[in-house]
């Protein structure tokens, strides 16, 4: 018999729709989140519930409490997650949100590296498609390098891929989704920490040496075949994943 999911508390719920805003970039610094009233009337809860909320985002420092004005939006030390970008994107109609700005520094076809045949179910040195990006905050600086791979074959019937013009609305899935007539894609991501390359020290702005932030994220068809890879590298002071869930004990 499978399990139950258990649900989250509601005050976890709305804190964590409330973070999710501010990462996309949706709530921006300076920002006023809604008021304890509000969430209360929104979310149908009582106000010691919207309270909580805000309160864990008060202690995960994303907002701060102004006596007698309200509770604002803090720079986060965060950089939105492929996840957020494309909720952001059905959302907005757009990834990236207005304290962002985005260089598209190439596109071009060459050999695939292991790691990246290996996701796409590739042989190596098989020729892909690569999108490459750097993500800058207005405010803070450099924020992210991220590469997309695909299958260079996808190129003939999707040419934006290797336009480096103007970023591709929406992002690079809802545009092969639209090409190829693809339905119920899903992904997989991973999380983990290496040492900076040359390039991305240059890039983020890092010392040497440096770790950085690597998030990996493998988008399916309904097939189960790879269509894209992504690799985001973060500088370290910015975490790449937060969530909260229930443990059974």
């Amino acid at each position: 018999m499978p399990e139950i999911e258990e649900v989250l508390p509601k005050y976890l719920q709305i804190a964590g729709h409330l973070r999710d805003q501010i990462v996309r970039g949706d709530l921006a610094p300076g920002d006023e989140v809604p008021s304890e009233r509000e969430l209360a009337t929104d979310w149908k809860v009582a106000r010691p519930t919207a309270a909580k909320a805000l309160q864990v985002l008060r202690q995960q420092r994303l907002v701060e409490s102004r006596r007698g004005s309200g509770t604002f939006v803090l720079e986060p030390h965060a950089a939105p997650r492929a996840r957020e970008r494309y909720e952001r994107a059905a959302a907005m109609g757009t990834m990236y949100s207005p304290t962002e700005k985005v260089e598209f520094a190439s596109a071009s076809i060459l050999d695939a590296p292991p790691h990246v045949a290996s996701a796409l179910g590739l042989e190596v040195g098989a020729q892909v498609a690569q999108r490459r990006r750097i993500i800058r905050n207005v405010i803070s600086g450099p924020t992210e390098l991220s590469i997309s791979w695909f299958p260079a074959a996808f190129t003939k019937d999707a040419p934006r891929l290797l336009d480096t013009t103007e970023g591709i609305r929406g992002g690079t899935l809802p545009y092969l989704s639209d090409v190829f007539g693809l339905r119920s894609l899903y992904a997989r991501d991973q999380v983990s920490a290496r040492q900076a390359t040359d390039e991305e020290r240059e890039v983020l702005g890092l010392p040497n040496p440096s770790a950085v932030l690597v998030y990996w994220l493998v988008a399916y068809d309904s097939g189960d075949s790879p269509i894209e890879f992504d690799e985001a590298v973060y500088p370290p002071d910015r975490w790449a994943f937060r969530q909260e869930f229930p443990v059974t004990v």
